[in-house]
Formats: C-alpha cells, structure tokens, sequence
C-alpha cells in the first residue's frame, strides 16, 4: 500500500484481496494521530465506529457481498453534513452540543455504498467567512505548509485529504468551497451541476446558490464518489429528476461534439493572474481541443458583475438563513440554536 493511495487503486486491491479495509482504515488513523494535532482538519474523530465498520465490510467483502467501488474505503464528512447520533456542530459554538437524529441524504448514500466514515470535518464557521480563532476548534492548517490557508470554506476536507488522513470527504460550494481548497491543497473537486446532488440535511447557506460535492486526489476518484452522491431527492426542492449516467466510464472517451466555451476577459482582463495560471489554463484548454472538443472565445459580462451578483445573492439569502441566531445571538444556546436551525429550514 502506498502513503496515499487513490479511491480507485485502493479499491482495486481491496478487491483483489491485497488490501484490508482494516489495516488501510489502522493506517489513517495512524496518520491522523500523528499529524492533526498540527493540521486540525477533524473536529470529531469517531475511531472505535471507524474500525468497526472497516471490521464489517471486510467481513462483508470477504463473503461475496461487496456493495461496489467505495465498500471500505476511509472517509470523512465536512460538519454541515447531518450525521446521525454524531454532532454536526457547522464549526460554531452555537451547535457544538448538536446531535442530529437523521443523517444527510449524501451521508445515508455513501453509507449505504460502504465508506468508512472517520469523523466530521473542520470548516469556516456556517461555511462563510475565513478561518477564526475564537471558536471551540482551532482552522485547519494546509499540510503543505501549516502557516498556509487551506482555501475554504471546506478547509477540513482540503487538508484531511491533502495529508492523507482519508483518501475522500465531502464539501459544498456557494462561492468556491469545493474549488478553493482543492486548489490550494493540490486537490481534484467538483461542484457538480445545480441539482444534482441533494442538500437535504446540509446546514444551507444561500439556497439557490448552494452545491454538494466531493473531493479527493483524482478526477476519477471524484467520478466515483460523484456517482454515489447524485439521486434525485424529493424532498431537497431543487433536486433535479434526472438520469444519472456513468460518471467514470465517461472519463474513458474523447470530447467529440462537446463545445467549450473560454471566457478570456475573466482571466486575462477582468482580473489578471500570474503568469504561471496563465500558461496552465492554455495548457489545459489545448488538451481539451486535442481531445476532439471544439473550444471557442466567448464574451459575457464582466466578472466584477457576476461577483456583485452573487454576493447580494449570497448575503440576503444567508441573512433569511441566520436570522434567528443574528437576533438572539448574545443569549443562544446550543438548545435555542438547534430549534433555529430547523425553524430555518422549515
């Protein structure tokens, strides 16, 4: 096994019998012990429920019944992630002593595929914001280097992964909390297509600009994770009823007929970035058009216009959410604050 071994090779070997869910699972937690102290990614490690279900789906897998790629792989949730009989604290004071009695749709499917789940990972408080030190759980640190920012708000999971303490995790994106710390840890991200993936059972934070998704080492291990989060959930509102094809398989072909659209303006005038981000995002886009894709430059609006947009978005909406707690913050308890969190999504 190597150090940080890949959703999609670990399964394999797993598979084969050449890994053990258990000693991979021993193996994190190794990692985790000797690293979090510095690092903070967790705020909840669940260690003994860990290599119990790591016991279980070795157990499981030994006797035929393999459930598919993610049965005993190490995992973790990022803590706006409703976890049954865990507490889902959403990095703040106010739901430290939270405990929800369901689990996310996204946690109930990646349980129900097998995954090995670790604990409840750091992130900015209610997933706004930037690190702070004057909550119960100190910022996750970048493992690259720990005086670094790990991008956020999923900061947790961008640094748990990035340090190999789990070979996935779950984030959620409203203004770049999947994208961010996949790039400032060396990552692979998706913030999947509006609807896709449900939100039921996430701490919101602006409702129509809000997305669930995974991040892990690879495009591929993000394909695979992807295809157990999206299903179409009655009860999120905008989950879309759609078809959901193979995700992975589809990263096996060419792009041939795929039209991709290169905002240059964004990058190259609206905001100027490095040299370096520059030449990648050509290397990328030369990549894409070898592929078969037919890339073309396009001109919208600028992106201060689009940044104005979405924060008054994100802001009125995030306000509609907090409301309760904004007014009743100098005397809220963690009582008070869970009755607020579901009155908020009532």
């Amino acid at each position: 096994m190597t150090a940080f071994p890949t959703i999609a090779s670990a399964a394999t070997d797993i598979a084969a019998g050449h890994l053990s869910p258990v000693a991979l699972t021993e193996a994190c937690l190794e990692r985790i012990d000797r690293h979090d102290a510095t690092l903070h990614a967790f705020i909840r490690l669940e260690r003994d429920r860990a290599l119990a279900a790591a016991r279980t789906a070795e157990a499981e897998i030994k006797e035929g019944r393999r459930r598919g790629v993610l049965h005993g792989i190490p995992f973790a949730h990022k803590d706006i992630y409703e976890t049954a009989g865990i507490p889902t604290t959403c990095h703040s004071k106010l739901l430290q002593d939270y405990v929800p009695a369901r689990d996310a749709f996204t946690v109930a499917r990646l349980a129900e595929a097998g995954i090995v789940m670790l604990g409840k990972l750091a992130t900015h408080e209610f997933a706004i914001g930037g690190p702070s030190f004057d909550l119960p759980w100190p910022p996750a640190r970048n493992p690259w280097s720990p005086e670094h920012f790990t991008g956020g708000s999923s900061s947790g999971t961008g640094a748990g992964i990035a340090a190999g303490f789990m070979l996935g995790a779950t984030g959620s994106c409203t203004g770049g909390s999947i994208r961010l710390p996949a790039a400032y840890c060396g990552l692979a991200g998706i913030k999947p297509t509006y609807g896709l993936v449900s939100r039921t059972g996430i701490q919101p934070l602006a409702f129509t600009l809000d997305h669930a998704g995974p991040l892990a080492w690879t495009v591929e291990d993000c394909a695979i994770l992807l295809q157990a989060m999206a299903a179409h959930d009655p009860a999120d509102p905008g989950s879309a009823d759609v078809s959901i094809p193979d995700y992975r398989a589809a990263l096996m072909g060419d792009l041939k007929g795929l039209r991709i659209g290169v905002v240059r303006h964004f990058y190259e005038k609206d905001v100027t970035v490095s040299v370096e981000v520059g030449s990648a995002t050509e290397a990328s886009i030369g990549v894409l058009s070898r592929l078969g894709a037919t890339v073309k430059d396009v001109t919208l609006p600028p992106l201060q216009d689009w940044n104005a947009c979405g924060w008054l978005i994100l802001s009125a909406e995030a306000y509609s959410v907090h409301e309760p707690w904004l007014k009743a913050r100098y005397n809220a308890t963690a009582a008070t604050s869970a009755s607020a969190l579901h009155s908020a999504r009532s």
